[in-house]
């Protein structure tokens, strides 16, 4: 079984229990995320014309909903950035608790199906890139805060605003 099976059975249980369903659009952009190279990140005008090139219909309004629905539901992370633009990579910490640890092969994981769940970003406020970075101690951290108030951790992003070397390199704006 691959990964889009148990993703989409998991997200089309949980789309049931808040009252929605699984539409054929929010299929095609769930399969298009689970077929993205790790560590891209796309604003929904992107999502748009790569779903669009590869034959959907869905309207850019319909992709904003299904992004902003899946982002609820914990299947997408939204990130925000300084340039007030929205962008969304796959939580595979979702895919990866998705997978029936009783449906997998006898020599497979979950884990190999969905690497690296905890990465955060530094984002260049002059180029807008996004670099990703592995760093085990800012989850254990943020797990901690979240204990002394009564939190239950759902998901762990920090991210760092700053010039990339690149974007130093560039002229300063007046």
């Amino acid at each position: 079984m691959k990964l889009l099976d148990y993703t989409a059975s998991a997200l089309k249980e949980e789309l049931h229990r808040v009252g929605f369903r699984m539409t054929n659009q929010r299929r095609e952009i769930l399969d298009f995320f689970l077929n993205l190279p790790e560590g891209e990140h796309l604003s929904a005008q992107e999502v748009h014309q790569r779903t669009a090139a590869q034959g959907s219909r869905a309207s850019l309004s319909t992709v904003y909903r299904c992004l902003k629905l899946m982002a609820r539901l914990g299947l997408l992370r939204e990130l925000e950035f300084p340039n007030k633009e929205h962008y969304y990579e796959l939580n595979r910490e979702f895919c990866l608790n998705a997978v029936p640890g009783d449906l997998l092969q006898e020599d497979e994981t979950a884990e190999q199906l969905v690497p690296a769940p905890h990465h955060h970003h530094l984002v260049c406020v002059r180029t807008n890139r996004i670099q990703e970075f592995h760093n085990d101690q800012v989850c254990k951290t943020a797990r901690k805060i979240a204990e002394k108030y009564g939190f239950k951790v759902l998901d762990c992003q920090f991210t760092i605003i700053g010039v990339s070397p690149e974007g130093q390199l560039l002229p300063q704006l007046t």
